[in-house]
């Protein structure tokens, strides 16, 4: 049974039964629930509960941690879900990076045993949204040299600052956000209930042209107060937060390929249906040319994920090599979003044929998750021994 779309080489005789069971579930769902319905809300910019909210019904929430009710997927499974959820919408795939990856990988690899059990198995249930708020306003690129500041204050921390570009923040139950202290350490620190905590200002910010249906948000800390049991116990320095950036990271860059194989099915479709000149267009050279590139980028991209997936299995994906993932896969989805929205001519501006959202999108993966010019320059530091960011 086709589960993963696009499969030119056979890509899929590398799955076994359960992925292949797994893809199928989820491509049921994108494509019954998210595709038919997502485009109105991508309108408004407005968050789609309902159609998130459905994605509790599939055995991925939690991605590979194991234990308290996550899905404990193994590394290529993990790939596939993105894969599958980014094919449809990257709204939805980035509300479920930042829940289930962002907060919920977060907790997992960096929590107590404690923490773990408190918050992790609601968050499993999708009863708590969580939110992730490592960006501010003056720190992008340069995440390590953080403003935002916590003090402690007998049993509590105060947090002073600002976050920006956090997803998930104007509906989340747990908000992670990232600080310093006062003898310089990096912690991350869960704020419970945020948007009905005193000090905490949460406006999402207005006027995206991608990802239109996950709020981000511009977030003002004056003065919070967090308990100090909400500090996560396994973070004291930047390198303990570059495990979960290597995680996200290889996350987006499986989105990236999902995006891109959105973007050459819903071409491939539109162009054997659009007829000119009394024929398809698909029969005509130039689109056949546009399309092949297409699917030899996507086809590339399969099978680099493959890859990078068993690297990832067996721990040994360093950052440079999942900072050059990232870098290749969301440039080549960037090219291939071109592409299809190339040969939908001028239907590829309009949302009903899918495309359009996706070339949106494909423009926000290229930068967010580091930037392609930090992910680049983060490579280049591996493979040459010399760092050139700074």
């Amino acid at each position: 049974m086709e589960t993963t779309g696009f499969d030119l080489f056979q890509f899929e005789q590398l799955l076994t039964d359960q992925q292949r069971a797994l893809c199928g579930q989820i491509r049921a769902y994108v494509d019954n629930i998210v595709v038919p319905n997502i485009n109105p809300f991508w309108e408004r910019a407005e968050y789609p509960r309902d159609i998130f909210m459905a994605i509790k019904e599939l055995p991925i929430i939690g991605g590979t941690i194991k234990g308290y009710g996550c899905a404990g997927l193994d590394s290529l499974a993990y790939g596939l879900v993105q894969y599958e959820l980014s094919r449809g919408d990257g709204s939805i795939s980035t509300i479920f990076i930042v829940h289930s990856s962002l907060a919920m990988g977060t907790i997992g690899y960096l929590g107590s045993d404690e923490q773990r059990e408190r918050w992790l198995p609601a968050m499993a249930r999708m009863e708590k949204i969580g939110a992730f708020g490592l960006t501010e306003p003056e720190r992008g690129s340069d995440a390590s040299h953080l403003l935002t500041v916590a003090r402690r204050d007998g049993d509590d921390y105060i947090l002073n600052g600002a976050k920006r570009w956090i997803g998930n923040a104007s509906f989340a139950d747990l908000l992670i956000i990232w600080a310093r202290d006062e003898a310089g350490g990096f912690g991350g620190f869960v704020l419970e209930n945020p948007t009905q905590l005193p000090g905490v200002t949460i406006a999402d910010i207005p006027n995206k042209i991608g990802k239109r249906a996950v709020p981000n948000a511009h977030i003002t800390l004056e003065n919070v107060r967090v308990p100090a049991e909400n500090r996560l116990e396994g973070c004291t320095a930047f390198k303990d937060i570059t495990k979960i950036l290597t995680y996200s990271r290889y996350g987006v860059a499986w989105e990236a390929i999902g995006l891109a194989a959105g973007c050459f099915e819903q071409a491939l479709k539109y162009t054997k249906e659009r007829q000119q000149f009394d024929r398809p267009i698909a029969s005509f050279q130039l689109v056949q040319q546009k399309l092949v590139e297409m699917a030899a980028e996507v086809s590339h991209l399969q099978f680099f994920g493959y890859h990078l997936a068993q690297l990832m299995e067996a721990d040994e994906l360093s950052i440079g090599q999942v900072a050059l993932a990232k870098y290749s896969a969301t440039t080549k989805a960037r090219r291939v979003a071109q592409l299809g929205r190339e040969v939908l001519g001028g239907n590829g501006i309009l949302l009903d044929y899918h495309v359009a959202r996706l070339f949106t999108d494909a423009e926000a993966i290229y930068s967010y998750e580091g930037t392609a010019d930090i992910n680049l320059l983060i490579a280049g530091r591996e493979i040459t021994g010399l760092n050139a960011i700074v």
